[in-house]
């Protein structure tokens, strides 16, 4: 216990919770995108996806808990960072640019926020229908459509999908400086990964509202 208590209250100890909790997240979105691209074939099987979904029963819910877990996990570790490093040094560097702090890591704290505003909006909308102004149960299909026939709630998705893969992108490249795959001989590569990655997982989400709008998908 007091290992696990003193690996926790490590900066070194906070950043592995991070890289560990994104990890599983990560897997989350690229999955959940997966699912969602099946708006493309058609209703009966974007549906016949949600159906398989919700015949998991109790596991789905065991799931979805785990997924908050490890979203409470990784904001109160990037919080706690944040106040650390402020701590550290209260008078801030008249100018401080780094070539390895870029515009990505410069806007992880607010960026992290909005998304988490963003999943919840999420949640209530496309999930429990309770902020949805057309909510059908169990008929996926039409929700998204009629959803993003309204201007504004796909421009809203498409702006949170690309802070995303920003914050994908820079979670992705320091997860591999977290876990010491930093090596000179492999370090550019993990940067063209994390954008490989991140533009891959923004294009697909954004692809969606997108084709709603432009009349692509009906």
């Amino acid at each position: 216990m007091n290992l696990t208590q003193g690996l926790y209250s490590s900066t070194i100890g906070k950043k592995i919770l991070m890289a560990v909790t994104g990890i599983i997240l990560f897997g989350f979105v690229v999955g959940h995108m997966l699912g969602n691209l099946q708006l493309y074939l058609g209703a009966e099987q974007l549906n016949a996806y949600a159906d398989k979904l919700q015949s998991l029963g109790p596991l789905l819910w065991v799931i979805r808990a785990g997924l908050a877990f490890c979203v409470g996990v990784h904001v109160v570790a990037a919080v706690q960072l944040w106040l650390r490093n402020r701590a550290s040094r209260p008078v801030r560097y008249r100018l401080f640019r780094p070539p390895e702090v870029d515009y990505a890591a410069r806007t992880m704290m607010w960026s992290g926020p909005i998304i988490l505003l963003f999943i919840l909006y999420h949640l209530g909308h496309l999930t429990v229908g309770c902020l949805h102004h057309d909510f059908i149960r169990g008929d996926v299909y039409h929700n998204v459509v009629t959803t993003f026939r309204i201007w504004w709630v796909a421009g809203f998705y498409m702006l949170a999908n690309l802070l995303l893969a920003v914050h994908l992108y820079h979670g992705l490249w320091s997860l591999f400086q977290t876990f010491g795959w930093d090596h000179p001989l492999f370090g550019r590569a993990r940067r063209w990964i994390a954008i490989g990655f991140a533009v891959l997982i923004g294009a697909g989400n954004v692809s969606l509202p997108l084709a709603v709008l432009a009349g692509v998908v009906r």
